[in-house]
């Protein structure tokens, strides 16, 4: 089992930047594809994007893409998502995912195919 925790979420102005976290509880998240997900109210869990077990691959979503880089650091088991250029569109809880993965397994963007996930934390972008 493994329990993930994200922080960094805040309110922040259009065109602003904040760096999400993702926490896990044990040294085995190294052996995890972790991704990112976005919710807003109405709206349909949205993929924003995933990393590799290794930190190699990534992808992203396509509203996110050039504005938002995801990255790991396995010695700390934490996954970051820096976000820069923020939109009020980008306003949701995000999540972020996890599923223990093979070495060469590529970035999983299917909400789906995850098996662990934390408890969100809010993004608020102000116009």
């Amino acid at each position: 089992q493994v329990q993930l925790v994200e922080s960094g979420g805040g309110l922040v102005q259009a065109g602003g930047s904040l760096r999400l976290s993702c926490a896990a509880s044990r040294r085995t998240f190294s052996e995890h594809a972790v991704g990112w997900f976005r919710q807003a109210p109405g709206q349909v869990r949205e993929f924003v994007a995933s990393v590799s077990r290794s930190g190699g691959n990534t992808v992203y979503g396509d509203s996110v893409k050039g504005r938002f880089t995801i990255s790991r650091d396995n010695a700390k088991n934490t996954v970051h998502l820096q976000m820069n250029g923020l939109k009020p569109e980008d306003t949701a809880v995000y999540y972020c995912a996890s599923k223990r993965t093979i070495l060469a397994f590529p970035p999983i963007e299917e909400a789906g195919s995850y098996d662990y996930w934390g408890q969100g934390t809010q993004v608020t972008v102000s116009s």
